[in-house]
């Protein structure tokens, strides 16, 4: 058991669960944000272009029940916008990511590689120029 705790333990000390768990507090605020655009600006504005309608209003009733469709689509509204923000993050972070990798790769190359790599370029030079030496001879 002992073990198990231990195990434990380091699993939430690691970076990564600190990481995520202050991600989901920040998106929980964040959706907040969203939220309140979505509700507040975004779709009294689309009530206005269509016609005056209230969003939140909308519902079908069938029997008893009420369905809300107009909180539904402000939901998917919300969700995409969402959805939008995160691609978008996603894909500053990935261009970032893309260029410390590179950064790395030229970081890397060992004195080995560096005069491995002059090797080959000199004897590309000089299996040029003994090419151009037997073709001048041939004429």
């Amino acid at each position: 058991m002992k073990k198990f705790i231990g195990e434990f333990k380091e699993f939430i000390s690691k970076g990564n669960v600190l990481d995520m768990a202050v991600g989901v507090i920040i998106g929980g605020a964040f959706g907040k944000i969203v939220t309140s655009l979505v509700n507040d600006i975004i779709m009294p504005l689309v009530g206005i272009v269509i016609g005056g309608h209230d969003f939140t209003g909308l519902t079908l009733n069938v029997g008893n029940a009420s369905i809300k469709y107009g909180t539904f689509m402000q939901n998917v509204v919300d969700f995409l916008i969402v959805a939008f923000c995160i691609f978008v993050f996603i894909k500053i972070i990935n261009k970032f990511k893309k260029k410390e990798v590179k950064k790395e790769e030229v970081a890397k190359k060992s004195d080995e590689v560096v005069l491995l790599e002059e090797i080959r370029d000199l004897l590309k030079a000089n299996k040029k120029e003994v090419k151009k030496k037997t073709t001048s001879k041939k004429k």
